[in-house]
């Protein structure tokens, strides 16, 4: 047996055996044996990725397992890459719950247990090698993560909300996924995956389409994509801290994986309108969500937003990896898949680390609200220093951690420029590369601003809050998760060549570029991309820039101190403002008010202020409170009908229930005459 197939039977059993042990153990002890258990599969779970990876793939059925067909799993590189990524997140989320679970009440036997087992599921999707096994996988995926999202659901009604939307729109999403696969299975001798690839390339267009469409919408839904996205900011904020981290920094990727393993691995490829609409996806999702994020107010809403955007990037350089594969340039092809799988595992790293900073800030505060925080840097250092890590990653500036990939995306976008291809697919090229770059750098532009917000206004800011003025660390579990995630978002930003190599093969298999002379070719190009900016060279030089710059002020500030002659024995004139206080300062919602003028047209605000008048004499203003609202349009514009339309036909159908017993009777009686009559008809 291959270290890869050994190592995630490891994990499967270790995740088993931590969710027998939630069930059975005293409740002092539980968190601590279901944490690090958790943690042990994750760790058993990386290890696999890699193997697999590096070349030690492995393939296993077992037919007796599931009727008909059985399960079938198989972990290649592609596979590894996600299977890596997912046990890396549950290491730091399984460290992490160990105190989070128990100071929230959290540690209740149903949760404890389903949570490893959440774990166990996420890493067995990407090794699902047929039809039945992958549902399944999936199924088992959605259903145990909504059970975590709803765990405090008696304490606030908004987690049961978000609970209800996140059921409805994930088990859409496998409807659109089962129905596609099934079509595809039709004329397969079997529901393998290699029985697939077979099939795949006898059908015809329009089967095709139709089943990438349909698969599309489904793995797009577990992404966050827009239109598709309206769970993520609700489900996300409402869940557990350490769920939250797992499903935005894992869960979210398998949309991904879902997507290229069906277009490009069994589909093989495909005309070149499916990757036109992944890029016009992904390039929509990248900007409504950043710009959502923008405005947001609330921390881990604000988090859950930004999930979207990164994952639009993904699909951008999916959608655009598509392209150059449907033109023919297989190696311009491979450095944008590269850039794609690149940029899953840095979101997944700083994604991770903001969440579960971010639950820091609300195990100490008990608030998610920006306009409420403040001043968290002198009781909470280390949470400070983690959260400003994770928001320099997610910047996509240098030395961030998204930044690498970022730029390997736009280095691909930009010479994707037509250059001997044909008519139409250069046509094609010349509009979508322009459009994705300009999408890439509004996007990267927002974060900055988005992150900027969140960590000046929630850390460095005056407090607003007596909680966040008594606000004190969290207990070292907690920290150390955090330490863990910081760790690897500065190892994938000073060193991606770390994993570059790795993901470099993963996407050159995945499009069929694995023959050595295109495999050169995409490393080379790697090589030349990565090493003109290298990030390492980028961080010292900005280090030793901003040394000097320190060194500049401070000999300044030292010079005028010795040419100060008279002590000043008062305060300066101030215009009797006195000393800063908190409402001097900028809020969350002020700090975007610019953005909001800017984009109105786009997140078109509600505002409502509402004045207080003295009872002596309305002529007197006693308070004046104002309220600012960014309602999601998408939502607001297709999703409300829809509910609409369903409560309205609830309505009506109240009318028939009438307590009859004859009724009833009667509505049996005559959908069964129905549906024989549609059987004789159709005969």
């Amino acid at each position: 047996m291959s270290l890869a197939a050994t190592a995630l039977a490891v994990a499967g059993t270790i995740a088993v055996l931590a969710a027998v042990a939630g069930v059975v153990i005293p409740a002092r002890t539980r968190s601590t044996v279901v944490g690090s258990g958790t943690a042990l599969a994750g760790a058993a779970g990386v290890v696999a990725g890699v193997a697999a990876t590096s070349g030690g793939t492995f393939s296993v059925r077992l037919p007796a397992v599931l009727p008909l067909f059985g399960v079938s799993f198989t972990l290649d590189a592609l596979g590894g890459v996600f299977v890596a990524v997912t046990g890396g997140v549950a290491v730091a989320a399984g460290v992490y719950g160990i105190s989070y679970t128990r100071s929230h009440g959290l540690d209740a036997r149903p949760v404890q247990a389903v949570f490893p087992l959440f774990v166990v599921a996420m890493l067995l999707v990407p090794a699902a090698a047929s039809v039945g096994s992958f549902l399944v996988c999936w199924e088992l995926m959605a259903l145990l993560s909504l059970l975590l999202v709803v765990a405090e659901h008696r304490r606030r009604s908004e987690v049961a909300a978000a609970g209800r939307w996140y059921a409805v729109m994930t088990h859409l999403g496998f409807v659109a996924v089962l129905i596609g696969l099934v079509v595809f299975a039709g004329p397969a001798t079997d529901d393998s995956f290699t029985a697939l690839r077979d099939a795949g390339r006898d059908l015809s267009p329009a089967v095709a389409g139709v089943v990438f469409v349909l698969t599309l919408a489904g793995f797009a839904s577990k992404a966050g994509i827009v239109p598709l996205h309206a769970w993520l900011p609700r489900a996300h904020p409402e869940a557990p801290s350490h769920v939250s981290a797992l499903m935005s920094a894992a869960m979210v990727n398998l949309g991904v994986y879902g997507v290229v393993r069906v277009g490009f691995d069994l589909l093989g490829g495909g005309p070149t309108w499916w990757w036109l609409l992944v890029l016009a996806l992904g390039a929509i999702s990248a900007v409504y969500g950043i710009l959502q994020a923008a405005m947001s107010t609330d921390l881990k809403r604000l988090l859950g937003q930004s999930t979207t955007e990164n994952m639009g990037l993904v699909f951008v350089a999916v959608g655009a990896a598509g392209l150059f594969t449907s033109s023919g340039d297989r190696v311009l092809a491979g450095v944008a898949l590269t850039a794609a799988l690149l940029h899953v595992i840095n979101h997944a790293a700083f994604k991770t680390l903001l969440f579960l900073a971010a639950g820091s800030v609300l195990h100490a505060t008990g608030s998610r609200d920006l306009d409420a925080l403040g001043g968290l840097r002198s009781g909470m250092p280390q949470t400070t220093w983690a959260f400003g890590v994770g928001a320099l990653a997610g910047s996509a500036l240098p030395p961030g951690t998204a930044f690498v990939s970022e730029w390997l995306l736009l280095q691909a976008l930009i010479h994707g420029l037509p250059s001997g291809t044909g008519a139409a697919g250069g046509t094609v090229l010349a509009i979508a590369m322009p459009v994705a770059v300009a999408a890439v750098a509004l996007t990267a532009g927002l974060a900055v601003a988005t992150f900027v917000k969140a960590f000046g206004v929630g850390f460095l800011a005056k407090p607003r809050s007596e909680a966040a003025a008594t606000a004190r660390e969290s207990p070292p579990t907690m920290r150390a998760a955090m330490g863990l995630a910081a760790v690897g978002c500065v190892v994938l930003a000073l060193l991606p060549s770390v994993v570059l190599p790795a993901v470099a093969s993963a996407s050159g298999v995945v499009l069929g570029a694995g023959e050595p002379a295109v495999a050169a070719a995409v490393t080379l190009r790697l090589t030349g991309v990565t090493g003109a900016l290298s990030p390492l060279v980028l961080t010292l030089a900005l280090l030793a820039a901003l040394v000097l710059a320190v060194g500049v002020v401070r000999a300044v500030t030292a010079r005028r101190a010795t040419q100060r002659t008279v002590r000043r024995e008062a305060r300066s004139w101030d215009c009797g403002g006195g000393p800063m206080s908190a409402r001097m300062e900028y809020t969350a919602t002020s700090f975007a008010e610019p953005l909001q003028r800017v984009f109105d047209n786009v997140v078109r605000p509600e505002t409502d202020v509402d004045v207080t008048h003295h009872e002596e004499s309305r002529y007197l203003v006693a308070a004046v409170e104002y309220r600012r609202t960014v309602p999601d349009r998408i939502e607001r514009r297709l999703y409300q009908p829809v509910l609409s339309l369903v409560a309205a036909w609830g309505r009506v159908g109240r009318r028939l229930a009438t307590g009859s017993v004859h009724r009833y009777l009667g509505y049996g009686f005559y959908t069964v005459s129905g549906v024989l009559l549609l059987l004789a008809v159709t005969r």
